[in-house]
Protein backbone atom coordinates (compact mmCIF):
# COMPACT_ATOMS: atom_id res chain seq x y z
CA UNK A 1 0.00 0.00 0.00
CA UNK A 2 1.67 3.45 -1.17
CA UNK A 3 1.16 5.54 1.81
CA UNK A 4 3.43 8.56 0.83
CA UNK A 5 1.06 11.06 1.81
CA UNK A 6 1.08 10.05 5.64
CA UNK A 7 4.76 9.11 5.90
CA UNK A 8 6.19 12.99 5.17
CA UNK A 9 3.68 14.77 7.75
CA UNK A 10 1.19 13.92 9.94
CA UNK A 11 -2.25 15.00 9.40
CA UNK A 12 -3.33 14.23 5.97
CA UNK A 13 -7.17 13.50 7.36
CA UNK A 14 -9.18 14.27 3.76
CA UNK A 15 -7.01 12.12 1.79
CA UNK A 16 -7.23 9.53 4.11
CA UNK A 17 -11.12 9.76 3.63
CA UNK A 18 -10.84 10.10 0.35
CA UNK A 19 -8.37 6.37 0.64
CA UNK A 20 -10.72 4.43 3.30
CA UNK A 21 -13.87 6.63 3.53
CA UNK A 22 -15.99 7.98 6.81
CA UNK A 23 -17.02 11.01 7.71
CA UNK A 24 -14.51 13.72 9.16
CA UNK A 25 -16.22 13.13 12.69
CA UNK A 26 -16.11 9.36 12.29
CA UNK A 27 -12.13 9.70 12.26
CA UNK A 28 -9.55 9.76 15.45
CA UNK A 29 -6.63 11.08 14.00
CA UNK A 30 -3.84 10.43 16.43
CA UNK A 31 -1.30 11.04 13.22
CA UNK A 32 0.34 14.54 14.98
CA UNK A 33 2.11 15.36 18.06
CA UNK A 34 -0.07 18.08 18.86
CA UNK A 35 -1.40 18.40 22.30
CA UNK A 36 -5.49 17.59 21.49
CA UNK A 37 -6.64 19.53 24.71
CA UNK A 38 -5.95 23.17 23.14
CA UNK A 39 -5.47 26.83 25.66
CA UNK A 40 -8.81 28.36 25.06
CA UNK A 41 -9.19 31.99 24.67
CA UNK A 42 -10.24 32.87 28.30
CA UNK A 43 -13.12 34.78 29.44
CA UNK A 44 -10.89 37.20 31.29
CA UNK A 45 -9.32 37.57 27.75
CA UNK A 46 -9.78 41.27 27.02
CA UNK A 47 -8.35 42.08 23.99
CA UNK A 48 -10.31 41.35 20.88
CA UNK A 49 -8.72 40.71 17.59
CA UNK A 50 -9.37 43.07 15.40
CA UNK A 51 -9.28 41.90 12.09
CA UNK A 52 -9.22 45.16 9.85
CA UNK A 53 -6.31 46.46 11.10
CA UNK A 54 -2.96 45.43 10.15
CA UNK A 55 -1.12 43.43 12.90
CA UNK A 56 1.17 46.46 15.31
CA UNK A 57 4.54 46.22 15.56
CA UNK A 58 4.37 46.71 19.37
CA UNK A 59 1.78 43.67 19.60
CA UNK A 60 4.60 41.88 18.21
CA UNK A 61 7.37 42.93 20.22
CA UNK A 62 5.30 42.19 23.53
CA UNK A 63 4.56 38.81 21.86
CA UNK A 64 8.22 38.09 21.53
CA UNK A 65 8.50 39.30 25.19
CA UNK A 66 6.24 37.25 26.26
CA UNK A 67 7.82 33.63 24.62
CA UNK A 68 10.93 34.94 25.76
CA UNK A 69 9.61 34.78 29.41
CA UNK A 70 8.49 30.98 28.55
CA UNK A 71 11.73 30.24 26.70
CA UNK A 72 13.76 31.42 29.55
CA UNK A 73 15.41 34.28 26.82
CA UNK A 74 15.81 37.80 26.24
CA UNK A 75 13.25 38.86 24.07
CA UNK A 76 16.18 40.47 21.13
CA UNK A 77 16.83 36.99 20.37
CA UNK A 78 13.39 35.80 19.34
CA UNK A 79 12.07 35.98 16.06
CA UNK A 80 8.19 35.06 15.65
CA UNK A 81 7.87 33.28 12.61
CA UNK A 82 4.47 31.89 10.67
CA UNK A 83 5.28 28.45 11.98
CA UNK A 84 8.31 26.58 12.67
CA UNK A 85 8.25 25.01 9.24
CA UNK A 86 9.08 27.99 7.54
CA UNK A 87 11.03 28.90 10.28
CA UNK A 88 13.33 25.88 9.60
CA UNK A 89 13.74 26.27 5.58
CA UNK A 90 14.10 30.35 6.50
CA UNK A 91 17.04 30.11 8.43
CA UNK A 92 18.74 27.30 6.54
CA UNK A 93 19.38 29.92 3.98
CA UNK A 94 21.56 31.80 6.46
CA UNK A 95 23.56 29.22 7.73
CA UNK A 96 26.52 27.25 6.05
CA UNK A 97 25.69 24.53 3.10
CA UNK A 98 28.06 21.88 4.68
CA UNK A 99 25.46 20.28 6.97
CA UNK A 100 24.83 17.25 8.63
CA UNK A 101 21.00 15.94 9.92
CA UNK A 102 20.51 13.49 12.78
CA UNK A 103 18.33 10.50 11.64
CA UNK A 104 16.15 9.40 12.64
CA UNK A 105 14.37 12.41 12.51
CA UNK A 106 12.15 14.78 10.99
CA UNK A 107 11.86 14.76 7.35
CA UNK A 108 12.67 18.79 6.72
CA UNK A 109 15.76 18.98 8.33
CA UNK A 110 17.02 16.54 5.66
CA UNK A 111 15.32 18.83 3.33
CA UNK A 112 16.48 22.46 4.56
CA UNK A 113 19.68 22.71 3.01
CA UNK A 114 20.74 20.71 -0.51
CA UNK A 115 22.97 17.72 0.38
CA UNK A 116 22.46 17.59 4.02
CA UNK A 117 24.25 14.27 5.01
CA UNK A 118 22.65 11.97 7.64
CA UNK A 119 24.16 11.50 10.52
CA UNK A 120 23.70 8.99 13.90
CA UNK A 121 23.31 10.20 17.35
CA UNK A 122 26.32 8.61 18.54
CA UNK A 123 28.53 10.47 15.54
CA UNK A 124 27.39 13.90 16.46
CA UNK A 125 29.59 15.12 18.52
CA UNK A 126 32.51 14.06 16.38
CA UNK A 127 30.82 15.69 13.38
CA UNK A 128 32.46 18.37 11.28
CA UNK A 129 30.01 19.78 9.25
CA UNK A 130 29.55 23.12 9.27
CA UNK A 131 26.19 23.18 10.15
CA UNK A 132 24.77 20.12 12.88
CA UNK A 133 21.11 19.52 12.83
CA UNK A 134 19.08 17.71 15.38
CA UNK A 135 15.63 17.81 17.24
CA UNK A 136 15.65 17.53 21.39
CA UNK A 137 13.52 15.93 22.06
CA UNK A 138 14.15 13.83 18.51
CA UNK A 139 10.74 12.99 16.30
CA UNK A 140 9.69 10.88 15.81
CA UNK A 141 11.70 8.45 18.78
CA UNK A 142 10.88 10.48 21.42
CA UNK A 143 14.58 10.30 22.52
CA UNK A 144 15.65 13.08 24.69
CA UNK A 145 19.08 14.56 25.69
CA UNK A 146 19.99 16.61 28.52
CA UNK A 147 21.00 20.24 28.29
CA UNK A 148 24.30 19.37 29.58
CA UNK A 149 24.89 17.08 26.71
CA UNK A 150 23.72 19.01 24.49
CA UNK A 151 25.43 22.58 25.74
CA UNK A 152 28.98 20.59 25.73
CA UNK A 153 28.36 19.25 21.99
CA UNK A 154 27.60 22.95 20.99
CA UNK A 155 30.54 24.16 22.54
CA UNK A 156 32.75 21.16 21.39
CA UNK A 157 31.72 22.31 17.68
CA UNK A 158 33.20 25.24 15.64
CA UNK A 159 30.53 25.04 13.47
CA UNK A 160 26.35 26.43 13.76
CA UNK A 161 24.11 23.82 15.79
CA UNK A 162 20.51 24.16 14.53
CA UNK A 163 18.59 22.80 17.08
CA UNK A 164 14.55 22.04 17.18
CA UNK A 165 13.01 22.14 20.38
CA UNK A 166 9.18 21.79 18.97
CA UNK A 167 8.34 19.08 21.65
CA UNK A 168 10.44 20.92 24.67
CA UNK A 169 7.71 22.40 26.08
CA UNK A 170 7.10 19.77 28.61
CA UNK A 171 11.06 19.37 29.26
CA UNK A 172 11.51 22.86 30.28
CA UNK A 173 14.77 22.40 32.09
CA UNK A 174 16.38 20.47 28.84
CA UNK A 175 16.22 23.63 26.65
CA UNK A 176 18.97 25.64 25.32
CA UNK A 177 16.55 28.69 24.93
CA UNK A 178 18.82 30.06 27.87
CA UNK A 179 22.11 29.86 26.13
CA UNK A 180 21.44 31.57 23.66
CA UNK A 181 24.35 34.03 23.08
CA UNK A 182 25.52 36.39 20.33
CA UNK A 183 28.41 34.85 20.78
CA UNK A 184 27.87 31.35 20.21
CA UNK A 185 26.96 29.67 17.14
CA UNK A 186 23.73 28.48 17.79
CA UNK A 187 19.80 28.69 16.18
CA UNK A 188 17.13 27.33 18.08
CA UNK A 189 13.65 26.65 16.56
CA UNK A 190 10.55 26.59 18.69
CA UNK A 191 6.73 25.59 17.80
CA UNK A 192 3.80 27.18 19.63
CA UNK A 193 0.92 25.12 18.06
CA UNK A 194 2.32 21.48 19.22
CA UNK A 195 2.12 22.30 23.21
CA UNK A 196 -0.68 25.14 23.23
CA UNK A 197 -2.13 22.02 20.59
CA UNK A 198 -3.19 25.24 18.05
CA UNK A 199 -1.34 24.21 15.22
CA UNK A 200 -3.51 25.63 12.87
CA UNK A 201 -2.45 29.40 13.93
CA UNK A 202 0.87 28.43 12.41
CA UNK A 203 3.28 30.16 14.65
CA UNK A 204 6.49 29.90 15.53
CA UNK A 205 9.89 31.20 16.82
CA UNK A 206 13.52 31.12 15.69
CA UNK A 207 16.07 32.03 18.56
CA UNK A 208 19.28 33.05 18.16
CA UNK A 209 22.18 35.45 17.64
CA UNK A 210 21.04 39.26 17.17
CA UNK A 211 22.72 39.39 13.80
CA UNK A 212 21.33 36.45 12.28
CA UNK A 213 17.99 37.23 13.19
CA UNK A 214 18.10 40.73 11.91
CA UNK A 215 18.87 39.16 8.66
CA UNK A 216 15.66 36.93 9.03
CA UNK A 217 13.62 39.43 10.30
CA UNK A 218 14.59 41.61 6.80
CA UNK A 219 13.41 38.57 4.70
CA UNK A 220 10.63 37.93 6.58
CA UNK A 221 9.35 41.48 5.93
CA UNK A 222 6.15 43.57 7.80
CA UNK A 223 3.81 41.74 9.55
CA UNK A 224 5.03 38.55 9.23
CA UNK A 225 2.85 36.81 11.55
CA UNK A 226 -1.08 37.62 11.69
CA UNK A 227 -3.08 39.43 14.34
CA UNK A 228 -4.70 36.49 15.61
CA UNK A 229 -1.64 34.77 16.70
CA UNK A 230 0.10 37.85 17.82
CA UNK A 231 -3.12 37.90 20.50
CA UNK A 232 -3.55 34.51 21.27
CA UNK A 233 -0.12 33.71 21.62
CA UNK A 234 1.05 36.62 24.06
CA UNK A 235 -1.76 35.31 26.23
CA UNK A 236 -1.20 31.62 25.80
CA UNK A 237 2.46 32.78 26.89
CA UNK A 238 1.23 34.62 29.97
CA UNK A 239 -0.95 32.04 31.13
CA UNK A 240 1.71 30.24 33.54
CA UNK A 241 -1.48 27.87 35.35
CA UNK A 242 -2.36 26.41 32.06
CA UNK A 243 1.30 25.85 31.15
CA UNK A 244 1.65 24.04 34.83
CA UNK A 245 -1.58 22.19 34.33
CA UNK A 246 -0.97 21.25 31.21
CA UNK A 247 2.66 19.60 31.59
CA UNK A 248 1.09 17.26 34.21
CA UNK A 249 -1.76 16.35 32.51
CA UNK A 250 0.26 15.54 29.42
CA UNK A 251 2.72 12.94 31.32
CA UNK A 252 -0.63 11.71 32.74
CA UNK A 253 -2.37 10.94 29.63
CA UNK A 254 0.99 9.69 28.14
CA UNK A 255 1.28 7.25 30.85
CA UNK A 256 -2.23 5.62 30.88
CA UNK A 257 -1.48 5.60 26.74
CA UNK A 258 1.67 3.26 27.86
CA UNK A 259 0.01 1.22 30.29
CA UNK A 260 -2.97 0.31 28.06
CA UNK A 261 -0.44 0.05 24.84
CA UNK A 262 1.32 -2.41 26.85
CA UNK A 263 -1.75 -4.43 27.97
CA UNK A 264 -2.07 -4.84 24.35
CA UNK A 265 1.44 -6.19 23.75
CA UNK A 266 3.15 -3.11 22.81
CA UNK A 267 5.89 -1.38 24.56
CA UNK A 268 6.26 2.52 23.99
CA UNK A 269 9.12 4.22 23.40
CA UNK A 270 10.35 8.20 23.92
CA UNK A 271 10.32 10.57 26.34
CA UNK A 272 8.09 13.16 24.86
CA UNK A 273 4.50 12.82 26.13
CA UNK A 274 3.18 14.40 23.22
CA UNK A 275 3.35 11.15 21.02
CA UNK A 276 4.47 7.62 21.30
CA UNK A 277 5.99 5.27 19.38
CA UNK A 278 5.61 1.74 18.83
CA UNK A 279 7.14 -0.93 17.04
CA UNK A 280 5.68 -3.58 14.69
CA UNK A 281 5.90 -6.11 12.46
CA UNK A 282 4.60 -4.38 9.60
CA UNK A 283 3.83 -0.68 9.79
CA UNK A 284 2.72 0.26 6.48
CA UNK A 285 0.42 -3.04 7.27
CA UNK A 286 -1.20 -1.49 10.75
CA UNK A 287 -1.63 1.55 9.59
CA UNK A 288 -3.68 0.55 6.85
CA UNK A 289 -5.54 -1.75 9.68
CA UNK A 290 -6.42 1.24 11.93
CA UNK A 291 -7.44 3.72 8.91
CA UNK A 292 -9.85 1.27 7.96
CA UNK A 293 -11.54 1.45 11.35
CA UNK A 294 -11.38 5.24 11.03
CA UNK A 295 -7.68 5.51 13.26
CA UNK A 296 -5.28 8.10 11.92
CA UNK A 297 -1.59 7.49 12.94
CA UNK A 298 1.75 7.91 11.64
CA UNK A 299 4.00 5.05 9.43
CA UNK A 300 7.74 6.05 8.33
CA UNK A 301 9.19 5.27 4.84
CA UNK A 302 12.62 4.89 5.97
CA UNK A 303 11.02 2.59 9.26
CA UNK A 304 8.66 0.37 8.38
CA UNK A 305 8.28 -1.10 11.53
CA UNK A 306 7.42 2.21 13.44
CA UNK A 307 4.18 3.58 13.51
CA UNK A 308 4.04 6.97 15.80
CA UNK A 309 0.51 7.84 18.29
CA UNK A 310 -0.60 11.03 19.26
CA UNK A 311 -2.76 11.13 22.36
CA UNK A 312 -6.39 10.13 22.37
CA UNK A 313 -8.61 13.10 23.41
CA UNK A 314 -9.92 10.92 26.37
CA UNK A 315 -10.69 7.54 27.83
CA UNK A 316 -13.24 6.41 25.42
CA UNK A 317 -10.89 7.36 22.06
CA UNK A 318 -7.97 5.32 24.37
CA UNK A 319 -9.99 2.20 24.10
CA UNK A 320 -11.56 2.34 20.41
CA UNK A 321 -7.28 2.74 19.49
CA UNK A 322 -6.91 -0.17 22.21
CA UNK A 323 -9.65 -2.88 20.65
CA UNK A 324 -8.37 -1.67 16.90
CA UNK A 325 -4.93 -3.00 17.76
CA UNK A 326 -4.51 -6.39 17.09
CA UNK A 327 -2.57 -8.36 19.71
CA UNK A 328 1.14 -7.56 19.35
CA UNK A 329 3.57 -9.61 17.04
CA UNK A 330 -0.08 -11.30 15.88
Amino acid sequence: MNTNRWTWHGGGLSAARARFGGEAADWLDLSTGINPWAWGWPETQSSPIDWRALPDEQALATLEEAAAAHFGCHPDHVCAVPGTEIGLRLAADLLPRDAAHGVPGYRTHGAMIAGSTPIAPEAMASSTAATLILANPNNPDGRLLSRDHLLALVEARPGWTALDEAFVDTHPGHSLAPMIDDARRLVIFRSFGKFFGLAGLRLGFVLGPRPLLATLRARLGAWPVCAAALAIGTAAYRDTGWITQMRARLVAEADALDAALARRGYQATGQSPLFRLIACKDGPALFAHLAAQAILTRPFEDHPGWLRLGLPTDEAARARLIAALPPHDS
